[in-house]
């Protein structure tokens, strides 16, 4: 019999670290698993767990066993069936394998996938693994509310967390020697007085003297045995700062077209476009703000309740959105100290010759301040004069203005995915 004996040190949560090592190593299977889950989802079951699943032989574990060792006689029994060169089927070949698929058999055997749940915050893991917003950028100081904390020499005053343990050592080292020394001094003279006294001849010895020399030089010996070996004067902390740091603050915009061409369905594809670019952007950035713009003649910033439950619906004018997004930039979020997006969703249609007026916003105002821009277009139809203006925006910055379609529910996902990949750097 054979004994393995594990002497690796585990701590209270090793379940949490072996679940964590599961996800890891599974994380392809898993991702393909959640990817499906989400383009099922409803708009506001967005955030709950998930149950997947793993191919049984996928997750096949190494197994220790005893090698056959030693020298054996084996003795096999012949067959009536097989010669040798003969190419034997696999079993399970022919469907009926036990995995739940293929007509019934009555060779082969299989397992079932191997099923577990999610956390809410591993389904979100996975979801929004690999993706940022693309060209983020340190902006200048805009307060003093980001700050890091820098060493700046040292300070007499502190809390044990940050006591410097070589330079307290070092005052403490000091401190004795400034203190003990004329304390050494006079008690060497004592003892040279002393032992100058005794050197004499007996009848010539002042016993008031010695003893008083003896008194001496034991009042300096508890003196030099009194000096404390640390103090807390000689204590030294590390001086910690808050220097301010250059903000990284972003503000996304989120346009919505509720016009009367936009139908429900329409609606509801870009609502769950948005919410998964809230639920993207909440998660992963502290320092983002997001405003909800809704247009259909007009446009008009609302609160996140207005923009994902109102029925208010009309006409279409898109640039009265953009000319907004402008308008709250120059008022609220100047370039040089926000990253500054723009996520759109519209199905396309827009009124006479307005889009070229979108075209002139974006490419004379917006996009020289914009670090990305992303269009989406809901329509199973033909682009229309929209798309074709937008695509002259995005010839001229290619690398900041995207733009995407989507025809049904199962595109969101993918698309979003596309539009905030993580970039390689330059």
């Amino acid at each position: 019999m054979s004994y393995f004996i594990d002497r690796r040190l585990n701590d209270r949560h090793k379940s949490e670290v072996n679940r964590q090592r599961f996800l890891d190593r599974y994380r392809t299977h898993i991702k393909r698993s959640v990817e499906e889950a989400v383009n099922k989802r409803s708009i506001t079951d967005m955030e709950r767990g998930e149950k997947v699943s793993i191919p049984a032989r996928d997750i096949s574990e190494p197994v220790f066993q005893h090698g056959p060792g030693g020298k054996r006689t084996l003795v096999s029994p012949g067959n009536k069936e097989f010669v040798e060169g003969d190419r034997l089927r696999r079993p399970g070949g022919g469907g009926g394998g036990g995995a739940g698929e293929g007509s019934a058999s009555n060779q082969g055997e299989g397992m079932d996938e191997f099923a577990f749940s999610l956390t809410r915050e591993e389904f979100l893991d996975f979801v929004f693994d690999g993706l940022e917003l693309p060209h983020l950028e340190r902006k200048a100081l805009l307060d003093l509310e980001e700050v890091r904390p820098v060493r700046a020499g040292i300070a007499r005053e502190g809390v044990p967390a940050r006591i410097n343990i070589v330079r307290s050592m070092r005052e403490a080292q000091a401190r004795r020697i400034a203190m003990r020394a004329p304390i050494k001094r006079a008690l060497r003279e004592a003892t040279e007085a002393l032992e100058a006294e005794e050197r004499k001849d007996p009848v010539l010895r002042n016993p008031a003297r010695i003893a008083e020399l003896k008194a001496e030089i034991e009042r300096l010996e508890k003196r030099l045995d009194a000096v404390p070996f640390i103090d807390t004067y000689d204590l030294r902390y590390n001086n910690l700062i808050n220097q301010p740091q250059p903000s990284n603050k972003a503000v996304m915009f989120c346009v919505m077209d509720v016009s009367g061409s936009m139908t429900q369905s329409h609606k509801d594809i870009a609502k769950r476009f948005f919410l998964l670019l809230y639920l993207f952007l909440e998660r992963n950035y502290e320092k983002v703000e997001l405003v909800f713009v809704r247009h259909h003649t007009a446009a008009k910033e609302v609160d996140e309740e207005e923009f994902f439950y109102s029925r208010e619906t009309g006409g279409t004018i898109v640039s009265s959105a953009l000319t907004l997004v402008d308008e709250i930039i120059r008022d609220r979020y100047p370039a040089h100290q926000w990253n500054l997006y723009v996520a759109q969703a519209s199905d396309g249609d827009n009124w006479d010759d307005d889009s070229t007026t979108c075209r002139e916003l974006l490419v004379k105002s917006l996009m020289p301040r914009l670090q990305y821009f992303t269009y989406v277009e809901i329509t199973p139809h033909a682009h229309q004069a929209l798309w074709e203006e937008y695509e002259s925006v995005q010839a001229e910055f290619p690398q900041r203005f995207a733009m995407r379609q989507i025809v049904e529910a199962g595109d969101i996902y993918p698309v979003f995915r596309e539009l905030f990949r993580r970039r390689a750097e330059h």
